[in-house]
């Protein structure tokens, strides 16, 4: 996906405007990119409002986009709005190009900085979240609850699938829970799988869903 952005409608800038576009174009194609769609707006950078902005996120929510192509990070944003966004790509796990860098994003020193310490205020936030499912299915099993009567899968025979449910997946996905939650989630429940694990089979169920509805057609 490309996605350009000045500020102001000024002819100077619906020439940088034109020229990105074209630049992000040239990148595509250089890292053999299939170009879902090109979002191109005018906005400041300082807001969150943004309706491209939003389309962006949107499309890589629904992952009907996995590659994200901008001029430079200060196209994303400027000050607190770029760090937030950022944040939220790099959660998403979206790989982000740039003409500036000729390829993958490369952050400044103060901008890594910064995603470092987010990340370690949410793995703490992340673990503490834990500590509460953790309890909580403790309860739950001491009051009678078998949770492997609930989210199994079943091969041949009847024997029992090691994998987390798919089911469960998608309908945690559906309430919009990150990766990492779904998966701790999970493990609450006695699977053992990991963010990757769940970002994968989501992945792939996916694409089965979109391949099978190609073939309808």
């Amino acid at each position: 996906m490309i996605y350009c952005r000045v500020s102001t409608s000024k002819e100077s800038q619906q020439t940088s405007l034109k020229r990105q576009e074209e630049e992000l174009i040239r990148l595509s194609e250089s890292n053999q990119f299939n170009v879902e769609k090109r979002i191109v707006e005018e906005a400041s950078g300082y807001s969150l409002e943004r309706e491209g902005l939003l389309e962006v996120l949107d499309l890589f929510h629904d992952n009907r986009a996995d590659v994200l192509c901008i001029q430079d990070e200060t196209r994303l944003g400027r000050g607190n709005a770029k760090i937030a966004i950022l944040h939220q790509l790099i959660n998403m796990d979206i790989p982000i190009y740039t003409v500036r860098d000729e390829g993958a994003l490369e952050l400044s020193e103060n901008d890594s900085m910064l995603m470092d310490i987010l990340s370690m205020v949410e793995e703490q936030q992340r673990k503490l979240h834990n500590l509460k499912i953790k309890r909580g299915m403790k309860k739950a099993v001491e009051n009678g609850y078998q949770p492997e009567k609930n989210f199994t899968e079943r091969s041949g025979g009847g024997r029992k699938k090691k994998k987390a449910p798919i089911e469960e997946i998608i309908r945690l996905r559906q309430r919009e829970l990150p990766f990492y939650d779904i998966a701790a989630t999970l493990r609450g429940l006695g699977y053992d799988v990991s963010k990757a694990t769940i970002h994968r089979r989501y992945k792939d169920h996916m694409d089965e869903q979109t391949k099978h509805i190609s073939n309808r057609e």
